[in-house]
C-alpha cells in the first residue's frame, strides 16, 4: 500500500465534504509543551488548505504528520505548499504560539513541494482567523534606499543561501534576501574574489517511507543560479569562482534558522576584501 494512501483517503472526503469519523475530525490535538528547543521534525505527507481569512495571504497551509498522527501548522514557511502535491516538512514546534489555523505551530519550518501528486484537499474555517499577513524581515529593500555601508578594515565574510529539496529556485524572501545581502557586500567593499559554493544531498534519505535524493549536477545548478545574480548585480564576473560539493556538513550560518536537514541544501557565498 502506498504511503499516501491514509492521506489520499482523508483527502478525497474533506474534498468531497463527506462526514469524517470521530476520529479523522479536522481539530487539531493539543500541542505538546515546547521544550526551549524542541527536537527537528522532517516527514513527507499531502498538505491540506484551509480557507481562513483575516485579510490577504491568510489562509492556513496544515500537514499531517504519518510520523507522529499530529497535525502542523506550516504557514510559516518561506515556500507555500502546492496542493497537488506531497510536501517535505521540516520544522520546529514554536513554544507560545497561539493556534490560529488547527495545527500545532512550526516556527522555523521549511516546505519543499515534491513531485508525488496528492488530491486537493480543503478545510472550512471553522472558527479559526488564520495568520494576518506580515512583511517579514527578509525581503529586499529598494537598490536606492539609503543604507549603513561596512566599516573598515573589511571583514571576509560568508553567506548562506538556502534551497527547497530538489530544486534549484532562489527562495522569496529567503534565498533571496542573502543572495542580495551577499552581492551589496562585495559591491560595497570591492571585493577582491567571490567564492560560491553549491551542495546538494547525494546520498539517498528514507523519509515517512519514501526516499529523497538530489542530483549530483544540482549543486552546480545551485551555484551558477547564485552567481548570475551577483553578475547582475554588477559584480565583476572575473573576481567570481563557482565551486561544488556533495553531501556536505550541515550549517548554521544566519538564515539556517536552526534547522539542520535544510541547511545541507545551501550556496555559501565567501566575499574576500
Amino acid at each position: 500500500m502506498s504511503a499516501f494512501a491514509p492521506l489520499r483517503a482523508l483527502a478525497a472526503a474533506l474534498a468531497l465534504g463527506l462526514a469524517l469519523p470521530a476520529c479523522a475530525t479536522p481539530a487539531a490535538p493539543a500541542a505538546p509543551a515546547a521544550p526551549e528547543t524542541s527536537p527537528e521534525l522532517r516527514f513527507v505527507t499531502c498538505p491540506v488548505y484551509r480557507n481562513t481569512d483575516a485579510g490577504r495571504k491568510s489562509g492556513c497551509w496544515l500537514a499531517d504528520s504519518p510520523e507522529d498522527g499530529l497535525r502542523y501548522d506550516v504557514t510559516r514557511s518561506p515556500t507555500k505548499p502546492d496542493w497537488n502535491r506531497a510536501v517535505l516538512v521540516e520544522g520546529r514546534v514554536s513554544a507560545g504560539q497561539a493556534d490560529t489555523c488547527g495545527g500545532i505551530v512550526l516556527e522555523p519550518v521549511r516546505v519543499s513541494v515534491l513531485a508525488q501528486a496528492c488530491p486537493r484537499a480543503m478545510l472550512p474555517a471553522q472558527g479559526y482567523p488564520g495568520v494576518r499577513f506580515q512583511l517579514p524581515a527578509r525581503n529586499i529593500r529598494p537598490i536606492h534606499e539609503p543604507r549603513e555601508q561596512p566599516a573598515r578594515p573589511y571583514a571576509e565574510r560568508t553567506f548562506g543561501v538556502w534551497f527547497d529539496h530538489g530544486r534549484d529556485f532562489i527562495v522569496y524572501q529567503l534565498s533571496d534576501y542573502f543572495t542580495h545581502m551577499a552581492s551589496l557586500y562585495a559591491l560595497d567593499i570591492d571585493a577582491s574574489r567571490v567564492e560560491i559554493t553549491g551542495w546538494s544531498v547525494t546520498t539517498p534519505e528514507t523519509v515517512s517511507g519514501h526516499v529523497l535524493v538530489e542530483d549530483a549536477m544540482l549543486a552546480r545548478r545551485r551555484a551558477d543560479a547564485v552567481a548570475n545574480w551577483l553578475r547582475m548585480m554588477g559584480v565583476p564576473a572575473e573576481r567570481i569562482v563557482v565551486k561544488v560539493a556533495h553531501d556536505g556538513s550541515t550549517s548554521t550560518l544566519e538564515g539556517s534558522d536552526g534547522l539542520l536537514s535544510p541547511s545541507r541544501r545551501r550556496v555559501e557565498v565567501r566575499v574576500i576584501p
